[in-house]
């Protein structure tokens, strides 16, 4: 095998495929990058078996082939040479040698037919999507997603396909994140399926803000998404997602609508001086205004206050500040929408002018 190839080619490349490829693995060659040379294409491919993601850029070929190769190394070697260098791979005697310049590195090999192959993926459900949609479809809800949870299914995001909608939901039990995409075209088979967290973090590392078209496609334990020449596979959940619909509140009639810079900010110094364990502030609405108050075992208090347009009065609630920021992070608009009922009841937040987007968080007692 002998490759000729541009640093600014390969270098974006090796930066998304090492991503998938974990420092820790069990087979020494899960820690190796396959390289496929062939029709002046160079192909490089990482998986850590439940997450795959392969791509490629043209290249020079003398000589066809393919061989693994250690990921991080090569990564750090072709990061660490200067801007518009041209580095040549030779294999030789089970050894690679990269090249470029004066520099030259030999590195070990792994045989190709070691390396996990993907299996073949008969798709279920197929969708093209805008770039950016998807990507504000994940941004939106994966924050919410539970980490290392005993209740596995809760580990990843849930994706909806129905009639010609695509949803995504996200919950850790304390918190919802639910969003919404219309499709162009309504899909052949409804379907949930659920994309672990690390499937989830890369497809999102991989979107950009494009307007380009990508394909989505659903098979019976895979998702694929096809970007340009990259393709990322990952495995699903097996599992059932809880009931989501059962716990948006639907009577929650004390609307509040407040400025979302304003109320982050607010939030934002108010959460200074709350307790670091459980992270509560509490609202108190008030005509005209929001007031926010938090406290701490050592008997610290952040006051901070929001002009809001409601028509309540008296109402008391705790909510985990994290969670509230969180979900005002993820919204772009002006105005947001708080819909409370009582200090027992979980708050609905959603963009004042756009509930697509829609938050869900569970009250806590101070």
């Amino acid at each position: 095998m002998k490759v000729r190839v541009e640093r600014e080619a390969i270098l974006p490349l090796l930066n998304l495929v090492v991503g998938v490829v974990e420092r820790r693995q069990t087979l020494p060659v899960l820690a190796n990058l396959l390289l496929h040379a062939a029709d002046g294409k160079l192909t490089c491919t990482g998986t850590d078996m439940e997450v795959e993601l392969t791509g490629s850029v043209d290249a020079d070929i003398e000589m066809a082939g393919e061989i693994t190769v250690p990921a991080r190394k090569l990564f750090d070697i072709c990061r660490a040479l200067p801007d518009g260098s041209s580095i040549k791979f030779d294999l030789n005697d089970e050894k690679m040698s990269v090249a470029s310049g004066r520099s030259r590195f030999t590195l070990s090999t792994l045989p190709a037919a070691e390396f996990p192959s993907s299996e073949q993926m008969d798709a279920v459900t197929e969708a093209q999507l805008d770039e950016t949609d998807l990507s504000e479809l994940l941004g939106g809800t994966s924050f919410a997603m539970a980490h290392q949870d005993v209740r596995y299914y809760l580990n990843g995001l849930l994706l909806e396909f129905k009639d010609n909608m695509l949803r995504a939901v996200a919950t850790d039990g304390h918190r919802l994140a639910l969003s919404d995409l219309v499709l162009e075209q309504a899909v052949v088979e409804a379907r949930q399926i659920i994309v672990p967290r690390k499937g989830v973090l890369e497809l999102a590392r991989l979107l950009s803000n494009d307007e380009s078209k990508v394909s989505l496609a659903l098979g019976r334990s895979h998702v694929r998404l096809q970007k340009g020449s990259m393709r990322l596979t990952s495995k699903l959940i097996d599992g059932r997602f809880p009931d989501y619909e059962a716990v948006i509140p639907v009577g929650n009639d004390k609307i509040v609508d407040v400025d979302r810079v304003q109320l982050r900010s607010a939030l934002q110094r108010a959460a200074i001086l709350s307790n670091e364990k459980y992270r509560g502030v509490r609202l108190e609405l008030e005509p005209g205004k929001i007031k926010i108050i938090a406290h701490n075992p050592q008997q610290e208090e952040a006051v901070d206050e929001v002009e809001a347009e409601h028509g309540v009065s008296g109402l008391s609630m705790g909510f985990n500040v994290t969670y509230l920021l969180d979900a005002l992070q993820s919204l772009e608009s002006a105005r947001v929408n708080l819909a409370l009922r009582d200090p027992n009841s979980s708050c609905l937040l959603t963009a004042a002018d756009n509930p697509k987007h829609r938050h869900v968080i569970m009250p806590l007692k101070l």
